[in-house]
């Protein structure tokens, strides 16, 4: 292997080791922390923290450690977003991973490969491990194009991190224009995604992956999704940041392998299926799709405590 790897970690030292130790299968020549500081409003954060700086000590490899580490708490916006702005700094490529995005091995070879072929391909902007279909299959190929800027576990170019905008600086002129329109061609999923951006733009929410759907947008951007899913989120909890909902179908969603050698597309065109799917159960979730993750909570309450 030859690519960076850049991690981001916080307060939760279980799963940091075990995405750590994945890490440490594929030994990558660069490790780059990005470490938020512990909250002070949260006793508990001092150790927790502690905890998962400690793994990065355990680094056993032939491997250059890079450490960005805060001194003082920014939350995840403000520090995921200054983290990866550190991280371009240091290198032209990287693939990245949260404290609880458990990858497949496979992953870091699919990244890897796909951020040689496409190097130079302004069209596309993000590699994610991500495919939520729920066993619906898109492609004969080992992915396809979307989108959906999908980061739970993902890869980019400094080339494309460039034109990141955390403060969304376009979007009072996006939305007076109507430009999501143009770009979504749903009015269910404009209306969805205006809410968004507006709530984000006024301060409201705390995180920093809408600012990069938004730019991956204006830049006409494309993401890579590959045919399986390669990135589990094994940090839903009700102490987590976002990912509360412990039920959700999404929680600690399986991987598989990544088959090689990769079958690439002939054609660089995006999946309007598979995108329609992914707004209609991950963002503006559809009734239907409510109604069976509803009973889906009740199921598995019912087992617990039966």
């Amino acid at each position: 292997m030859n690519t960076a790897v850049a991690l981001t970690i916080f307060n939760r030292p279980d799963t940091t080791a075990k995405v750590f130790e994945v890490i440490r299968q594929v030994k990558p020549p660069i490790l780059l922390v990005i470490a938020d500081a512990p909250r002070p409003q949260h006793p508990d954060d001092f150790h927790k923290c502690a905890a998962c700086k400690k793994l990065i000590e355990q680094v056993d490899w032939d491997c250059k450690v890079l450490t960005n580490y805060s001194q003082e708490n920014l939350g995840p916006k403000m520090r995921i977003a200054t983290g990866l702005n550190w991280v371009f700094q240091q290198v032209e490529t990287a693939i990245i991973l949260e404290h609880d995005c458990l990858p497949h091995p496979t992953f870091f070879r699919y990244c890897e490969e796909l951020l040689d072929k496409y190097r130079h391909d302004q069209r596309i902007m993000t590699i994610s491990g991500n495919n939520f279909q729920f066993g619906k299959q898109r492609t004969v190929y080992s992915y396809y194009f979307s989108r959906y800027p999908l980061i739970w576990g993902w890869a980019t170019w400094r080339r494309a991190w460039q034109h990141y905008d955390l403060e969304m600086q376009h979007w009072v002129k996006v939305r007076d224009s109507n430009l999501l329109q143009d770009i979504l061609g749903d009015s269910i999923a404009v209306k969805y995604w205006t809410k968004i951006f507006q709530n984000y733009y006024q301060g409201n929410i705390n995180t920093w992956d809408y600012p990069w759907t938004l730019t991956s947008w204006l830049q006409n951007g494309l993401t890579i999704l590959p045919n399986v899913n390669l990135v589990s989120n094994i940090g839903f909890s009700l102490e987590a940041t976002n990912t509360k909902d412990i039920y959700s179908p999404l929680a600690n969603y399986p991987t598989q392998a990544m088959e090689f050698p990769l079958k690439h597309p002939h054609f660089i065109v995006r999946n309007t299926k598979a995108d329609q799917f992914t707004q209609e159960t991950q963002f503006n979730i559809s009734l239907m799709f409510r109604l069976k993750n509803k009973l889906k909570k009740l199921f598995y309450r019912n087992l617990k405590y039966s």
